[in-house]
């Protein structure tokens, strides 16, 4: 059986504009231009980068007439910037995003919104008392699917949920990071020093800065890359926070190129609820398919993509065939023949279900500033996604299990 749900879609109430400047305009940077300039409401009107070619190609996206800067605090100083988007590597995020707060602009920051546990709940403290709209960037926490797959287990359909499995699997160099580097990149045409912040001071290394996902200096890894959606749309879905504890395993399988974090990773958190979340990624296989598996003692949920799909749990025979075969034959006999006009136990058919897409989650976040609504992916969840990543690489690197009370 397939349905289709259309996604509700309603316009902003107000007609003005959010005036945005971008601050971090790489690979994701890039792309969030182009979602943001999708949204009617929003303008771009300037970009901050510590790379020449960066600013280059966001003028080819924006028109020449947007303000560029390496120095990210120019752009805040710009009162016509109502709202910054940023792209940054995840070491600059909390502060950048105190900045941005201090200076009276709303923030949009990708995910994951925070570098270490530690910095969440400053992040969350300078949030409220800004009274700006802070939105982490996880897409699939506003989405029109995990809005159905949690009304789905809500009305009991999978019974209890007792686990959860997410997968995502990937096997060539872009999957691993390994991005081309651009052959002017020097410290001629890149601010190093900016970019490296808080992290260790080191010789300008062109491929830590256009591949920096693979150390722990800038970056949560795997985790804070990929989990971090998985765990934002599970929280979104089953009405929970944090994990109560995690263990992990994991190590760099394949890409030996001076990297610090896992190409293999695979963890096992313990939520309060009452239900187990198996999470892994790998760099070095590309076979099993992507999307989360949510288990019930009633039946299993598929969300993949644009579709879920419920699977019933079939109802077995009381009869047991394996459970009696050291009965004596005539005592066998008597036993089987008690279920003997029972009907053979059947699967029930799945039921698809296809959820069209709604409005995008960077035209929440504008909606949210121009009606005065509340952010759809606060910093308070924000945090707890990024922790339930963080404990995973804090069980990966101690080499034991990790509760959430102590993590922090």
């Amino acid at each position: 059986m397939v349905f289709s749900l259309k996604g509700a879609a309603q316009a902003p109430a107000s007609k003005d504009k959010v005036n945005i400047g971008f601050i971090g305009s790489g690979i994701r940077g890039k792309q969030l231009i182009d979602e943001f300039m999708a949204v009617p409401a929003a303008r771009g009107v300037a970009v901050a980068d510590l790379y020449d070619g960066c600013l280059e190609r966001a003028k080819e996206q924006l028109g020449d007439k947007i303000s560029t800067t390496k120095d990210y605090r120019r752009l805040l100083e710009n009162k016509d910037i109502d709202a910054v988007v940023i792209a940054t590597p995840d070491h600059l995020h909390e502060r950048i995003t105190l900045d941005a707060l201090s200076a009276g602009k709303h923030v949009y920051v990708e995910k994951p919104m925070t570098w270490s546990i530690g910095e969440g709940p400053r992040m969350i403290a300078a949030a409220k008392a800004s009274g700006k709209v802070l939105q982490v960037g996880s897409q699939a926490k506003t989405s029109a699917l995990t809005a159905k797959a949690k009304e789905l287990i809500a009305s009991g359909v999978l019974g209890k949920v007792n686990m959860i499995r997410m997968g995502n699997h990937r096997n060539n160099a872009e999957g691993a990071w390994v991005y081309p580097i651009p052959p002017d990149a020097s410290e001629k045409t890149i601010d190093w020093a900016r970019f490296l912040g808080k992290a260790k001071k080191r010789p300008f290394d062109a491929a830590q800065f256009f591949r920096w996902r693979c150390w722990w200096d800038y970056s949560a890894g795997v985790a804070g890359d990929l989990f971090v959606h998985q765990f934002t749309q599970i929280h979104e879905i089953m009405g929970t926070k944090a994990p109560k504890s995690a263990v992990s395993q994991g190590g760099i399988f394949r890409w030996k190129d001076g990297r610090t974090v896992p190409d293999i990773m695979n963890s096992l958190l313990e939520y309060p609820e009452g239900f187990l979340v198996d999470v892994y990624v790998t760099q070095v296989n590309s076979y099993a398919p992507r999307g989360i598996l949510i288990m019930g003692d009633q039946g299993t949920m598929q969300v993949e993509g644009r579709k879920l799909t419920v699977i019933p749990e079939p109802k077995f025979s009381e009869a047991q065939l394996y459970g009696s075969l050291n009965f004596p034959k005539r005592l066998r006999d008597e036993y089987l023949a008690k279920y003997a006009n029972e009907p053979r136990p059947a699967r029930p058919e799945p039921t698809e279900i296809v959820v069209e897409a709604g409005q995008s989650h960077n035209w929440f976040f504008t909606d949210s500033i121009l009606n005065n609504k509340p952010s759809r992916e606060n910093a308070e969840e924000g945090h707890y996604a990024a922790a339930a990543a963080h404990m995973c690489n804090m069980a990966y690197r101690k080499g034991t299990r990790v509760t959430f009370d102590k993590a922090r």
